[in-house]
């Protein structure tokens, strides 16, 4: 019997939820439909239910069906029931805007704000209810009166942001967030964020560009110069729209109030030396230098230094034989001054490096490298890279077995590492230079599937130069005059290598190797600072082999002439962005947009 019983219960209550499920079915089905007069009737046995789930559905579709006198009443009643839930009578105040009585409207309005007590939720859901209505001016008013009450304790300073960001106010925005990191130094990220979200990037004054922040910030240090937090956000700021210059004055100005001993200015001195500002970087390093011996970060600012001169050398070809000599010397004050331990030594590889490359001393340079490797207590990665430009350097000395004895080190040491890549590259082109040409072509295809992208595309280029080069044509000697030219000019035997090249064209007409010669010729040009017949070479390149292995690295290479030798700005953005129309899927595609989106006067990260 008890079984029965409840077995007959168990049916009644699934009946029930059955049968209340296909009321909710039917009334949201009509809701959405936008049929409120039918969804009304539902919702209204509903809400005789269950008032608290069913209430706000309800009201909508007794203002769509203009039933004002109706929900007048159920929103009496509710406030009745619960007269703290001051929404209630926001919710009253859009029945009479919708029965188009402002008066009374506004009415319920005022009289939610003065029953408004010092309850933080009670406020909190009032603004929301008024700010859902677009009623900004009443949201002000509640967030206000609730920080009158709260000001100690929850001052309402995001919410009020929130507003005011929604009213397009953006200045008393700023400042609410200002507000909250004056109010407490511990919201100084949370603030960061809701700007960063806040202030958007639709344009060029977006996110931290906005130029009302800058000022809001600036005011308040100019008031409050204790409140050290106000110039560290500003820094950061400046730091984001990449006015490093700015950014420098302000950490030093912060650097000395606080005696700080050079800490934030020797950070900000390799953020400026990664995104190549290399004037800011000096100045930064400088200024610490300037603090004497005794500073802590004195060593490792004389270092860094010289390593931003080196890199404005070497990254920007951009230098003159007095540069060279000015850097030579600092490079061995330094080396002088800290001898070699461990943090020098890269400082020593700099000097083998400008003295060999750059300065025709490739023996000393030689010399230096050997010694480092020898002598230094320094990790294998480092010694890999010493060893690598040691190979370098004895190739150009015409050593070319020692120096493929030192790529084929690295090579077995790294043999699964980009470094070792690197090293099984160099040791290939030492094949092609010599006139292995099988060898190295073998080398090579193995080396497409690299994991560094760079070593997989000189690599697939190589090749395929060779495979042009010989492939139906049995005749190597073109290709053997090619490769003793790229030889040469690694030699620095920079006119015997021209004229080795011109005679490759005058002796074999129209060899496959004319689109390689022109673009070689185009960077020895570049690197002679003939800039007018380096373009004109690679737009050769460019016009009639633009679908071949160097359409896309010419093409590349004009337009970081333009934007580096000739400070063409509008040409360079112009050549950048047809190079990513021409050739999307280049190696070079991502670093041209970067450029691209750089000279246009985007903030890239």
């Amino acid at each position: 019997m008890k079984k029965i019983i409840f077995i007959f219960f168990l049916f009644n209550q699934l009946l029930a939820v059955a049968q209340k499920s296909t009321d909710e079915q039917l009334a949201e089905q009509f809701f959405l439909n936008k049929e409120y007069d039918k969804a009304s009737v539902y919702y209204e046995k509903l809400y005789s239910k269950n008032f608290l789930q069913y209430y706000a559905p309800y009201i909508k579709c007794l203002l769509a069906t203009k039933e004002f006198k109706r929900a007048e009443k159920v929103i009496k009643k509710q406030l009745k029931n619960a007269p703290d839930d001051l929404f209630y009578y926001v919710d009253l105040g859009q029945v009479y805007k919708a029965d188009s009585n402002t008066v009374k409207e506004k009415e319920q309005y005022q009289k939610a704000i003065k029953e408004l007590s010092s309850d933080v939720s009670q406020t909190l859901q009032l603004g929301k209810s008024f700010v859902a209505i677009k009623e900004f001016d009443y949201a002000l008013e509640v967030y206000k009166k609730g920080r009158r009450f709260n000001g100690r304790i929850y001052p309402f300073f995001y919410e009020l942001a929130d507003v005011y960001k929604a009213k397009g106010d953006l200045r008393a925005m700023i400042n609410e967030y200002l507000d909250a990191v004056s109010f407490n130094e511990s919201e100084y990220q949370t603030v960061q964020m809701h700007l960063q979200s806040s202030l958007g990037y639709d344009d060029a004054t977006g996110g931290f560009n906005n130029p009302v922040l800058r000022q809001e910030l600036q005011k308040r240090i100019q008031q409050n110069p204790d409140k050290t937090v106000f110039s560290d956000f500003l820094i950061y700021i400046l730091i984001q729209q990449k006015d490093f210059e700015s950014a420098f004055n302000q950490c030093k100005a912060l650097d000395k109030r606080k005696k700080e001993e050079g800490v934030r200015v020797m950070d900000l001195g390799k953020i400026c030396a990664v995104n190549e500002d290399y004037q800011t970087a000096q100045k930064c390093f400088d200024y610490i230098i300037s603090l004497g011996k005794n500073n802590f970060n004195y060593g490792q600012a004389r270092i860094e230094a010289v390593n931003v001169q080196f890199d404005k050398i070497t990254k920007q070809k951009k230098y003159t034989p007095a540069d060279l000599v000015d850097l030579e010397q600092k490079l061995k004050n330094t080396i002088a001054e800290f001898g070699s331990i461990q943090p020098n030594v890269s400082t020593i590889h700099k000097l083998a490096v400008l003295q060999g490359f750059y300065m025709n001393k490739p023996q000393e340079a030689i010399e230096m490298l050997q010694n480092i490797i020898n002598s230094s207590n320094i990790d294998k990665g480092s010694v890999a890279g010493l060893k690598l430009d040691l190979g370098d350097l004895l190739l150009i000395s015409g050593n070319v077995w020692d120096a493929s004895l030192y790529y084929s080190q690295v090579e077995k040491a790294f043999k699964y590492e980009a470094i070792g890549e690197e090293a099984k590259y160099r040791n290939a082109k030492i094949a092609f230079y010599t006139g292995d040409f099988k060898w190295a072509k073998a080398q090579l295809d193995v080396l497409k599937g690299a994991t560094s992208k760079l070593i997989a595309n000189d690599a697939m280029e190589l090749s395929l130069v060779i495979s042009d080069a010989i492939g139906v044509d049995t005749n190597e000697v073109p290709l053997q005059m090619f490769a003793a030219a790229d030889l040469l000019l690694l030699q620095h035997k920079t006119q015997e290598a021209l004229q080795r090249l011109d005679s490759i064209n005058l002796l074999f007409e129209n060899h496959s190797l004319a689109d390689d010669i022109y673009f070689k010729k185009a960077e020895v040009f570049t690197q002679q600072g003939k800039y007018k017949e380096a373009i004109e070479a690679y737009q050769r390149v460019v016009d009639n082999y633009g679908d071949k292995i160097y359409g896309d690295d010419a093409l590349f290479r004009i337009a970081e002439i333009y934007q580096y030798h000739l400070n063409d700005v509008e040409k360079a953005k112009q050549l950048y962005q047809d190079f990513l129309t021409k050739y999307p899927g280049s190696v070079y595609s991502v670093e041209a947009r970067k450029r691209y989106r750089k000279l246009r006067g985007d903030v890239v990260n």
